[in-house]
């Protein structure tokens, strides 16, 4: 009869405080962001403000997707102390910090990128001048990389957390840090379309965010890699063509 697999409290409640925070994140996005959605395009407001919404919302979509991550390098660090080795306390915390700091760098360039765009061509985005086209034309852009090498490379990255730590192991803070801008590297790489997607559906919309989260968290820890990948590639597209040919359907996403 074989044994029954051990569920290891640590690690346990390592998962239960990233979905805790989640959760608290979820709360406090959804009080921040109630009534500011506008459709595609919301303007995302003053760059402060932007930074602080942007964390939140990444604590609330990434944290239950990069728990087995999270929990993988914990577990290494606490193997490491009990064989005497140097893995100081609270290197977990430098790990998920490092890679809040490589999603927080991608908003804030992203952030500048639509600001820029938009005081150069003011009507670009707006809905009755075609802004609509314009986010459909994104969200298909991120359905098609959906398809691609690069994203096919990136997402396995994501999905094979001890790998990804044995082969780049580092000790101390500055390690953990460095493995944890690394590793949000490469979700950066695996997810930037999706976020950018966010960004053109409505980056203050709570159900845009819920779902683009949804689509992050189903192909990272589905196990069918290929099938998440093709059914959110596919989602993609029909939102885009919503979004472009009956925008009245999906404006009831903002909440």
């Amino acid at each position: 009869m074989a044994k029954a697999s051990r569920v290891d409290p640590r690690e346990a409640g390592l998962v239960a405080v990233l979905l805790v925070l989640a959760a608290a994140s979820w709360v406090l996005t959804f009080s921040q962001l109630a009534g500011m959605d506008m459709g595609p395009w919301t303007t995302p407001g003053p760059v402060g403000f932007f930074t602080v919404t942007w964390v939140v919302m990444l604590a609330a979509m990434m944290f239950p997707s990069v728990a087995p991550m999270v929990v993988a390098y914990h577990r290494i660090q606490r193997h490491r102390r009990e064989q005497g080795r140097y893995a100081p306390a609270g290197s977990t915390a430098v790990f998920v910090a490092g890679y809040l700091a490589a999603w927080t760098a991608f908003g804030l360039v992203a952030y500048v990128l639509y600001v820029s765009v938009a005081e150069l061509a003011p009507g670009l985005f707006a809905p009755d001048q075609g802004g609509r086209y314009v986010a459909a034309g994104v969200i298909m852009i991120a359905a098609l990389y959906q398809l691609t090498p690069a994203k096919n490379v990136s997402l396995m990255k994501c999905r094979t957390p001890m790998d990804f730590i044995l082969h780049r192991m580092r000790p101390g803070y500055t390690g953990a840090l460095r493995m944890g801008v690394e590793h949000g590297a490469w979700c950066v790489a695996c997810c930037w379309a999706l976020m950018t997607a966010l960004f053109a559906l409505g980056v203050m919309s709570v159900g845009w965010m819920a779902l683009i989260g949804a689509f992050i968290a189903g192909e990272k820890m589905l196990p069918w890699k290929r099938l998440a990948n093709r059914s959110v590639a596919v989602a993609l597209a029909v939102i885009a063509l919503g979004v472009a040919f009956a925008p009245a359907a999906t404006t009831g996403m903002g909440m």
